[in-house]
């Protein structure tokens, strides 16, 4: 449970700019939109790709796919989830991690999602950015961008890769922030639902929300309009499966510089998976805060980027 007992003090947890060695709060969010949009112009120039593909009737139900440097045969896919605390960026942020991947002979596909209406944010936690999509259709009982939404997004954009792309052969999960829990809770779905068993073989997750009942006592929730019965419903540390033979390896990662209402969630998180049998790693890294922390999947020399080689063939 959140140990955090002040409502201001909460607050500051769950404001990952105020927590930045680098740069001030006022500054941080923008230079890291900056730095993901950049880094998306260089991989869309630089890969094939097959961009907007529609894996829904809803507006924001979009892939970007960035194709392998030689894709013929079959290939493993590294599905990317963006963060944005759930009401900011989008998968035209999301290409920037693909370089190194296409080149050795890994898909990278950019998940894009309705976010939550724009208008609770705080200023330095949500720039002006931010974009708010809204879906021709859902099932009747969801509206776009709330959680529930986001997370059947999500889980349906798997459904769509496997059924329309036969040669992939693994899919591997990477979300960061609020992509890294919805990536948590696609390893709690019942996929007898959909018909589809997509062969995730890995997941990497990066500072992540686990548990969201903290968040409902923040501003983060002005946008989302949480009720306690939804938290719990989305809230991946809730939901914890027992462990299958054919379970994937879960790679649980947490910044130096991030809060230590984020870490402990991380840390309690990687340990509430393992103690259901997962195969489990918690990976702690120096030197890096909440939004730098995945800037830097794009470096070859990047630790993330190093381990996940070891984890995805041809990565």
């Amino acid at each position: 449970r959140c140990p955090v007992a002040s409502p201001q003090a909460l607050e500051d947890q769950y404001s990952p700019s105020r927590w930045s060695p680098r740069l001030d709060r006022d500054t941080i969010i923008d230079a890291h939109f900056a730095v993901m949009a950049a880094g998306t112009e260089r991989a869309r120039a630089s890969a094939q790709t097959s961009l907007h593909v529609p894996y829904g009737e809803g507006d924001g139900e979009k892939l970007d796919i960035y194709f392998p440097t030689d894709p013929s045969g079959t290939f493993p896919v590294l599905v990317y989830i963006h963060g944005g605390y759930w009401q900011c960026l989008s998968k035209d942020d999301s290409g920037f991690a693909a370089p190194p991947l296409v080149s050795r002979g890994v898909a990278v596909v950019a998940v894009g999602y309705d976010i939550a209406p724009k208008g609770g944010c705080c200023p330095a936690e949500a720039a002006a950015a931010c974009v708010t999509q809204r879906p021709a259709t859902l099932p009747s009982a969801l509206s776009p961008g709330d959680m529930d939404s986001m997370v059947l997004q999500v889980r349906r954009s798997l459904v769509f890769l496997v059924k329309q792309w036969p040669r992939i052969r693994g899919i591997y999960l990477c979300g960061h922030s609020a992509g890294a829990h919805l990536a948590a809770m696609v390893l709690s779905t019942d996929w007898t639902e959909f018909q589809v068993l997509p062969d995730i073989k890995g997941t990497v997750l990066v500072s992540g929300v686990y548990d969201l009942e903290p968040i409902l006592h923040t501003y983060v929730n002005d946008a989302l309009n949480m009720s306690w019965e939804v938290a719990q419903r989305n809230s991946p540390m809730r939901h914890i499966t027992p462990a299958v033979p054919a379970a994937c390896e879960v790679l649980v990662a947490v910044a130096q510089h991030d809060s230590p209402e984020f870490r402990r969630q991380s840390q309690e998180y990687s340990q509430a998976l393992r103690a259901a049998g997962w195969s489990v790693s918690l990976l702690d890294l120096a030197g890096v805060d909440h939004f730098d922390v995945i800037e830097k999947l794009s470096e070859d020399s990047y630790v993330l980027t190093q381990v996940g080689r070891r984890a995805v063939p041809r990565w």
